[in-house]
């Protein structure tokens, strides 16, 4: 719903309502501008797990074909 709007002296429309501002007020000014380094949450992580779990698959590997 639209509200009514008072022209004032100088030749500006505000609302009728107190304490109101237009829509169109809002637009006027862009929001405060957010830093790169906020946008970005980060995390502390730790290390990936070991895939080969401590072993040494040449080894394993010269162990199970080189025993002939």
């Amino acid at each position: 719903m639209v509200e009514p709007t008072s022209t004032t002296d100088k030749g500006k429309s505000t609302p009728s309502s107190k304490g109101k501002s237009t829509p169109s007020s809002r637009y006027r000014k862009l929001p405060e501008r957010i830093r790169s380094e906020d946008m970005v949450a980060t995390q502390e992580t730790e290390p990936p797990p070991d895939p080969t779990m401590g072993r040494d698959p040449d080894r394993d590997f010269m162990l199970r074909n080189a025993g002939g």
